[in-house]
């Protein structure tokens, strides 16, 4: 038996291996925690990109968030604009349909763009563009609004003019009617005709036809009235006169219910109605006799005389009742 301090070769085997081992194990590890701090760092470089660009992409959206508030800022303010100037010209709209519709068109196109959650960017400079359109429209309009205010205004300020000449014109029309009614019922009322030298005759009528004048009522056939009638400023013309015979009972002697209308007591019976032909300033003489249907009475006959629905003359003729020899 050899006492050496030397390891045999079996011993140097034995005590190899598991230093080979605990290398192996080391490199592998080595590289296992290379790999993990580089995957560490590339997770922390590739964190770090999105955060860029996440931080990119929300600044993008508030830049866009940002411009579209302010469109939309833009275009409330235009509107707001438009509705004042509307408000305050209802009467106009009429006569500026045309813009208006030019004006609703563009106002629908850009609400379309704001109404979009995710517009783009052309869509919204697109916006802009028409708003700056809808704000030159608005003046536009504005401008026609105020000429045809201004117009509207000189109309009414001429409306006002001729409603007061007409007012006035009205006024001095009624004054003149009036003036004129009254002189036409003054120069109606002038132009009655007057009746004059009014003449009740009795008279007896022969069996020879012959007529004598008689007093005595059982005597009398019929009483002839004459009287003139005459007018200064009565137009040419013919006029009716109306008689009424008023006998001794007191009522109207006529053969007929036919009446006429007088100014003081409305209608009245009338015994003759008689046609005169008239002439301005001159007297024309009239003429009738009348016969009531039985004898006449004892008493007085009335005789009126009435024209232009006036009472223009009347006269009284008395029978008498006469004696035994009469």
């Amino acid at each position: 038996m050899s006492t050496t301090n030397f390891p045999t070769p079996d011993q140097e085997k034995q005590v190899t291996a598991p230093a080979k081992t605990n290398a192996v194990k080391n490199a592998i590890i080595g590289v296992l925690a290379a790999g993990v701090l580089g995957m560490g760092g590339y997770m922390a470089y590739d964190k770090t990109k999105n955060s860029e660009t996440i931080q990119q992409q929300q600044t993008q959206i508030a830049k866009v968030t940002d411009e579209k508030s302010d469109i939309q800022t833009s275009f409330d303010a235009s509107l707001a604009r438009l509705d004042s100037m509307t408000t305050a010209n209802n009467g106009l709209t009429s006569k500026l349909a045309d813009k208006n519709a030019e004006i609703t068109k563009t106002k629908n196109e850009i609400r379309s763009i704001l109404n979009k959650k995710n517009a783009t960017a052309s869509e919204l400079a697109r916006a802009k563009t028409l708003i700056a359109s809808l704000n030159e429209k608005i003046t536009t309009l504005e401008a026609d609004v105020a000429r045809l205010t201004t117009e509207n205004q000189t109309l009414s300020n001429d409306k006002v003019v001729l409603t007061q000449e007409k007012e006035k014109l009205t006024t001095d029309l009624t004054a003149t009617t009036e003036a004129k009614v009254n002189l036409e019922k003054k120069v109606d009322v002038a132009s009655t005709l007057n009746a004059s030298n009014i003449v009740i005759t009795p008279v007896n009528v022969k069996r020879n036809g012959k007529e004598k004048v008689s007093t005595t009522a059982k005597r009398v056939d019929k009483l002839l009235v004459s009287f003139d009638v005459n007018n200064r400023i009565a137009e040419p013309g013919s006029t009716d006169v109306y008689v009424v015979v008023i006998g001794p009972d007191g009522q109207p002697v006529t053969t007929g219910a036919e009446t006429f209308t007088t100014r003081e007591d409305g209608d009245k019976t009338y015994t003759a109605k008689l046609p005169v032909a008239i002439e301005t300033a001159k007297s024309k003489n009239v003429e009738f006799a009348f016969a009531p249907g039985s004898n006449f009475q004892q008493g007085s006959y009335k005789i009126m005389i009435y024209q232009n629905g006036f009472l223009i003359g009347q006269g009284v003729r008395e029978l008498k009742k006469g004696g035994l020899f009469s």
